[in-house]
């Protein structure tokens, strides 16, 4: 007989109600060559209720330290590659931003100031005793606690969305919100179609927000933010003992969403076995806690979402039939920007409002003539896209009008020469007039890098300095975009804001 979930009365609308007695679960990744050590600092967490992974003992340190998503690396000086400071810099530069702790036997002054100013958490000597490594460990993990929660609750303290941030002067969104409206009442399952930028998770917390649900939980999981062995625990919870850290019993998502609404964005990237549970929620609405056999029923209406052609995945089998079906009772296909262009201008100036009052700035308009380039361009990042091109705008804009200046070059290009010299003249600007005198090698490997370079600020500009969500705009291995990255000395923070 299933229990009933007793989390279904709990509102969102402060820490004390939705987070009390909850834990954060802090991802821990062990990078160390010693089987010992690793064994050692695996008991050491043990006490601490965190997910304790290790990474591989063969291969690149960038593949080690990339094998999964995590909060804290904590890796071994003889595993740090040389520069070990620029080693740090990069780890740290990964799309968690994990803190980075090293460990050795032995500790060279410079050596720790330079591991520390790159960013480095702290450096531990291994000599030290279990109880004291324990109490690092324990401060550590208890900031990352905090620091999560206090992310969550930024988040639950955001403006509830609306179903009115949609309305719009198109036919093409009018027409796309008269069947939204139809779905808000009911309780079926929804599939959120369309491209990056769109705003999937924004249209279904206004569905939320409209329906009998809305003073209960709205629960977002971003699916491919987990790596395969943590989420069925995630989605589902875990007994004490369900696997090496677990020493509580913690809840999950769809306990916490019990009453409201889970929201399961980037759905196509969830692992098959994990594709078999979720059908059984669907199907008896029941759920069982990883490493337990005792079922838990829940009240919870599943919103999921991918930017994804979900039938090509069934039918190339990475996807299964029925849980397509159960998802997809209303499939919402979001129109992309290009096709309501008619809102470019109600979307700038509601985000122009938005920047100034948060930028305390003095800019109050755009000028005619950067409206119209704004109103010409095809928007490929979509509403995100506008977002980022408005909030740089605001923060360049020396004046109180936004002028074409203040638009990346990609939305207003530069002039070109015009007839057969515009290649050559190409050429003599990226090699100050001495291409013809160089080898066609270095001409090429220069016009490659030139390309490169300007290609990926244009996609990390489109996702806000995302390299995860970078690399599958442009169909690359996020190790081969951070590679480039380096290379180019791009850093995904110089994207953020809309900076370039």
């Amino acid at each position: 007989m299933p229990i009933e979930s007793g989390v279904g009365t709990r509102n969102l609308g402060s820490q004390s109600t939705r987070f009390k007695g909850e834990v954060i679960l802090v991802r821990i990744l062990i990078v160390v060559d010693d089987r010992e050590l690793e064994r050692r600092f695996d008991r050491i967490c043990e006490p601490l209720e965190t997910a304790v992974a290790t990474a591989p003992h063969n291969g690149l340190l960038w593949d080690r330290v990339t094998a999964f998503p995590t909060d804290l690396v904590v890796i071994g000086r003889s595993s740090l590659t040389d520069p070990i400071d620029a080693t740090v810099e990069t780890i740290r530069a990964l799309p968690d931003r994990p803190e980075v702790i090293v460990v050795g036997e032995d500790e060279q002054v410079g050596e720790r100031a330079s591991l520390l100013i790159a960013g480095c958490t702290a450096v531990l000597n291994t000599s030290l005793d279990d109880d004291t490594l324990r109490k690092a460990f324990d401060a550590f993990v208890s900031r990352q606690r905090k620091s999560g929660i206090e992310r969550l609750q930024r988040e639950i303290d955001a403006p509830q969305a609306q179903l009115s941030d949609f309305d719009s002067v198109s036919t093409t969104m009018q027409s796309f919100l008269r069947i939204v409206k139809r779905v808000v009442q009911p309780d079926s399952s929804l599939l959120i179609q369309g491209e990056t930028g769109v705003g999937k998770e924004r249209l279904a917390r206004a569905i939320h927000a409209a329906s009998p649900r809305a003073g209960s939980p709205f629960i977002p999981v971003i699916l491919s933010a987990f790596p395969e062995s943590l989420v069925e625990g995630e989605l589902f919870g875990y007994v004490a003992g369900a696997f090496t850290g677990a020493v509580g019993t913690r809840r999950g998502c769809f306990e916490l969403a019990h009453g409201g609404t889970i929201f399961l964005d980037e759905i196509g990237e969830l692992p098959p076995h994990i594709q078999v549970k979720l059908l059984r929620v669907l199907q008896d609405r029941t759920i069982q806690r990883l490493g337990s056999e005792e079922s838990i029923r829940v009240n919870v209406r599943v919103m999921a979402a991918t930017n994804r052609n979900l039938l090509d995945e069934v039918k190339s089998d990475r996807f299964r039939q029925d849980l397509y079906y159960r998802l997809s009772v209303v499939t919402l296909e979001i129109p992309p920007l290009r096709h309501h262009s008619e809102d470019i201008s109600k979307l700038a100036n509601r985000y122009l409002d938005e920047f100034r009052v948060r930028l305390n700035s003095k800019v109050t308009a755009f000028t005619e003539e950067a409206m119209q380039a704004m109103e010409r361009y095809p928007w490929p990042g979509n509403i995100r896209e506008v977002i980022n091109v408005v909030e740089r705008a605001v923060l360049l804009c020396e004046g109180e009008k936004i002028t074409v200046d203040d638009l990346p070059r990609t939305i207003v290009p530069a002039p070109r020469n015009s007839g057969s010299l515009e290649s050559t003249s190409s050429l003599d600007a990226l090699f100050e007039g001495d291409w013809h005198s160089r080898p066609w090698k270095d001409v090429r490997n220069a016009i490659i890098s030139s390309c490169e370079q300007a290609y990926f600020v244009r996609q990390l500009g489109l996702t806000n300095g995302n390299v995860e969500e970078t690399a599958r705009l442009s169909k690359i291995n996020p190790r081969s975009l951070y590679d480039l990255m380096k290379r180019h000395g791009m850093k995904k923070e110089s994207f953020r804001n809309g900076g370039k």
